[in-house]
């Protein structure tokens, strides 16, 4: 015989004053990652000679993709990923990537979409990259792929973030 446990609702209130140190650290966590990917738009964008030279910038007419990918060549999938460096639509959509996914993880709305996209665009970056030159599977794309994954499952928007603002709360797409 099955023994069913009759728990009360928990309303957003609920949850809001439920916070725990693991929820602050899911946060920074998100905050952190969508740092990450805002930071690489940013550089990549106007060339702060970080990883991209100002030469190289792509308002200054260079290509966000072209390195990364024209690099990926001679791997395993690198005829794939060669042929779409420097193609205006595949810059276009790797830059509003970054961008959405950076601006979603730091402010806290959209994590479930951001963590969705981010790990589509963390896995074709490392399948770009196989074999891998210093280990057989694991890579920094596929951790951070794993903390995305755990991000959305948390809610960890909700936290250090606007995902406690009423039209986030109303809609689930938003969280």
């Amino acid at each position: 015989m099955a023994t069913t446990i009759n728990r009360p609702a928990m309303d957003v209130t609920t949850v809001q004053a439920a916070r725990t140190p693991v929820d602050y650290v899911w946060a920074v966590a998100r905050i952190a990652i969508g740092w990450i990917f805002l930071w690489a738009f940013l550089d990549k964008t106007f060339g702060w000679g970080f990883a991209t030279p100002a030469g190289k910038a792509w308002i200054a007419g260079g290509s966000p993709t072209t390195g990364f990918l024209k690099g990926a060549g001679e791997n395993a999938l690198g005829g794939l990923f060669s042929n779409l460096a420097g193609q205006a639509w595949v810059d276009w959509l790797f830059m509003a990537g970054l961008a959405g996914i950076g601006l979603a993880l730091v402010l806290g709305v959209g994590t479930r979409i951001a963590a969705v996209a981010g790990t589509l665009m963390l896995t074709l970056m490392w399948a770009a990259e196989l074999p891998l030159a210093n280990n057989p599977f694991m890579d920094e794309h596929i951790i951070y792929a794993i903390v995305l994954i755990g991000l959305a499952m948390t809610g960890a928007g909700a936290t250090l973030g606007l995902g406690n603002l009423p039209i986030v709360r109303r809609n689930a797409w938003l969280r």
